[in-house]
């Protein structure tokens, strides 16, 4: 499917059919009481949400990056929380198609696509985050299965999920690090269970929480692809993610810009809306500019990476980018509404207080900076 074609606006305007009436007038309670929506996850089942990246031969919508990303851009600027509850999921999807056995993409595809079967990606524990390699989750070889024991945390969706793929150590003494880990599809079972559920300054509603495995037995059929190669799997499977990251900072930067130019020609000081000020047309001016350079910068990486071309760098731009924008813009509509700013009954305190995420998820932005100098590097060699 081409991103501009009739079909993909059929897509974008039942998004935004659903976005009006069924979520926006709901999220506010949801997010300030913390409530998983499940009304609005059965809804994403039927608008094929579970399966948009994955492949129609699975039954999934098998959207290209560019419609995905403006998809997640759309749902962010109304609620942010929503769209990790079907990226994380597709991320997992996503390794079982790239890198799993027939056995396991006929199994498990066709359930992840309805979403009959929900998860997601389960990388990070206590001490491992951006340095994946760090991981202490072990899986030791007993004859037809492999055992795994250790902790994952702030897994999204490790709650509702049922099923994850997990990265964990099969040969801790492997040099380098990195040839040593293996990613598994793990359901939850017999010593597999989600552990408690972690409170969180924004980001509400999506349900982030520690799974804890104690001598739980997956088959060896459920190894995503071959032992040892777990890292570069997870690696890969980041792009999309960085992407769907930059995608949510648009949507909250343009939310933020958006929630400003109301308020600024509502709000009257000195005679006049604060619009006519100039210190507020500054704050306008540039905020509007990163939105649209944020914009940009996620379309070209998601292009790229429909090329089937390397995109780390781009990806990695994108994400930096973005994510700051969103940061920037939130903070900036929050002084623009001044003490309103501060105060539930307006939009722009969510905003506020989900953007500072986006800087640290998917790999730290002080990570992506590197990433993209030691590409910038290879690509440009003398």
């Amino acid at each position: 499917m081409k991103p501009d074609s009739d079909e993909a606006r059929q897509i974008l305007d039942a998004i935004d059919r659903w976005l009006r009436r069924d979520v926006e007038p709901h999220v506010a309670k949801l997010e300030r009481d913390d409530i998983w929506p499940r009304e609005m996850v059965e809804q994403m089942k039927t608008l094929g949400l579970f399966g948009a990246t994955i492949s129609p031969r699975y039954g999934g919508l098998g959207l290209p990056a560019q419609l995905y990303a403006r998809i997640v851009a759309r749902i962010a600027e109304v609620w942010m929380s929503l769209t990790g509850i079907f990226n994380s999921h597709l991320m997992m999807a996503l390794l079982v198609e790239k890198h799993g056995s027939s056995f396991l993409k006929e199994k498990y595809l066709p359930k992840f696509a309805t979403g009959e079967i929900r998860g997601g990606l389960a990388l990070t524990e206590p001490n491992a985050g951006t340095d994946l390699q760090a991981i202490r989750m072990h899986a030791r070889r007993d004859g037809g299965d492999y055992i795994l024991n250790g902790t994952k945390t702030w897994i999204s969706n490790g709650i509702q999920g049922s099923c994850f793929a997990v990265l964990a150590k099969t040969d801790p003494e492997a040099e380098p690090r990195h040839r040593g880990m293996t990613m598994f599809l793990c359901e939850k079972g017999p010593g597999f269970t989600a552990g408690r559920k972690l409170e969180k300054l924004g980001y509400r509603g999506i349900d982030s929480a520690e799974l804890v495995f104690q001598d739980y037995r997956v088959p060896a059929a459920n190894r995503i692809g071959e032992e040892g190669r777990g890292f570069q799997q997870a690696v890969g499977g980041l792009e999309l993610g960085r992407i769907n990251v930059a995608a949510r900072g648009v949507g909250i930067a343009q939310a933020a810009l958006a929630e400003a130019v109301r308020y600024s020609q509502q709000r009257q000081t000195f005679g006049k809306p604060i619009c006519e000020h100039q210190a507020i047309q500054l704050k306008l001016g540039e905020m509007a500019t990163r939105t649209e350079a944020a914009r940009l910068l996620v379309k070209q990486a998601a292009e790229i990476y429909d090329r089937g071309e390397r995109c780390d760098m781009e990806a990695g731009m994108a994400k930096y980018f973005a994510s700051e924008a969103a940061l920037e813009n939130s903070t900036e509509a929050l002084r623009i509404h001044g003490g309103y700013g501060y105060s539930k009954e307006y939009d722009i305190e969510r905003l506020y207080r989900d953007a500072p995420l986006l800087c640290i998820g998917e790999g730290t932005n002080e990570m992506q900076r590197i990433i993209i100098a030691k590409q910038l590097i290879q690509r440009n060699k003398i």
